[in-house]
C-alpha cells in the first residue's frame, strides 16, 4: 500500500471528478490519501468528500499562505483553531508556511501567521505540513525562533538542498515530501534525495498539480503515485515494494493515520 500524503481532491480541476479518481487511486494500490487545507472558502468541499471515504480520506487544518491577507489574517486563524479544538479527525496542520513567489505584499502577515500555527501544532500535538516558495531563509529563521516548540512534520514538495534539509531538521524533525518533480528531466532533486535518510522520506502527489512523467502537464491524481514510487525506489537503491513500505510506514507514523 501506498500513502499520499498530499493531495487536494476538492479543488475546482479535480473535483468533478473525484470520486472516480479516488477509486483509480485505490485501485492503484494508494490506500491512504491526506488532503491539504488551504482556507474557508474551500474547506467545505474538503469535508464533503472527506467525510465520504473515512479510513481513507484524512483531513489537515490550516490557514495557506498564499490566502493571507491583512484583511482576513485574524478570521482564518481563528477558523483553524476552533477546528482543531473541535475535531478528533485532524492529522496535521497544513498547509502552512511561506509564499514570495507572487509578490511580498504580505510577507508580514504570512510569517505571523505561520508562527501562531506552529504555536497551535505544539499545544495540539499534531504535525505540521510545510508549503514554501522563494522564502527558504525566513522559513529557516521561524524554525530556528520556534526550535523549543519540537515541531515535526513534513516539507511538503521539496526542492531544497541537502544543507537546507539538514538545517531545517537542527529546529525541528523534518521529513521531506518527495512528488512528480523528482520524475521531471532536468530535475536535480535526485541527486538530493540519494543522501536523505529513508526514514524522513514521504510520497505526495500534490493532486491536481506537479503530475509526474509521462503526464506532465495534465492533470495530477493520487492514482499516479505508484510513478513517483518508482522513481523514488530507484534513486535510493530498493525494490519499489521496499519503498512502498517504508514511505508508508513513515507517514502512518508521522501522521497516526
Amino acid at each position: 500500500m501506498l500513502v499520499d500524503t498530499h493531495t487536494h481532491f476538492y479543488d475546482d480541476w479535480l473535483l468533478p471528478d473525484a470520486e472516480a479518481a479516488v477509486q483509480r487511486a485505490l485501485d492503484a494500490g494508494v490506500g491512504k490519501m491526506i488532503q491539504a487545507d488551504i482556507d474557508s472558502h474551500e474547506r467545505p468541499r474538503m469535508w464533503e468528500i472527506g467525510l465520504r471515504h473515512p479510513g481513507v480520506l484524512f483531513q489537515m487544518a490550516g490557514f495557506y499562505p498564499g490566502s493571507v491577507t491583512a484583511e482576513n489574517l485574524q478570521y482564518e486563524l481563528d477558523l483553524v483553531h476552533g477546528i482543531v479544538e473541535s475535531r478528533t479527525d485532524i492529522v496535521a496542520i497544513g498547509e502552512i508556511g511561506l509564499d514570495y513567489h507572487e509578490g511580498k505584499e504580505y510577507v508580514k502577515e504570512q510569517k505571523e501567521v505561520l508562527r501562531l500555527q506552529l504555536e497551535l501544532a505544539a499545544q495540539r500535538n499534531l504535525p505540521v505540513n510545510i508549503h514554501l516558495r522563494d522564502a527558504w531563509e525566513d522559513l529557516l529563521t521561524i524554525f530556528k525562533d520556534c526550535r523549543h516548540l519540537n515541531l515535526r512534520g513534513n516539507l511538503h514538495c521539496f526542492s531544497g538542498s541537502y544543507e537546507v534539509y539538514q538545517e531545517a531538521n537542527r529546529y525541528g524533525d523534518w521529513s521531506v515530501g518527495i512528488g512528480g518533480v523528482i520524475t521531471f528531466k532536468n530535475s536535480k532533486l535526485a541527486q538530493t534525495l540519494e543522501r536523505i535518510p529513508l526514514h524522513h522520506i514521504l510520497l505526495e502527489t500534490d493532486a491536481p498539480y506537479l503530475a509526474p512523467v509521462p503526464h506532465r502537464g495534465k492533470r495530477n491524481e493520487s492514482s499516479f503515485l505508484p510513478i513517483i514510487a518508482e522513481k523514488v525506489a530507484r534513486v535510493k537503491g530498493l525494490s519499489t515494494e521496499e519503498c512502498a513500505r517504508i514511505t508508508t510506514e513513515n507517514a502512518e507514523r508521522l501522521f497516526s493515520i
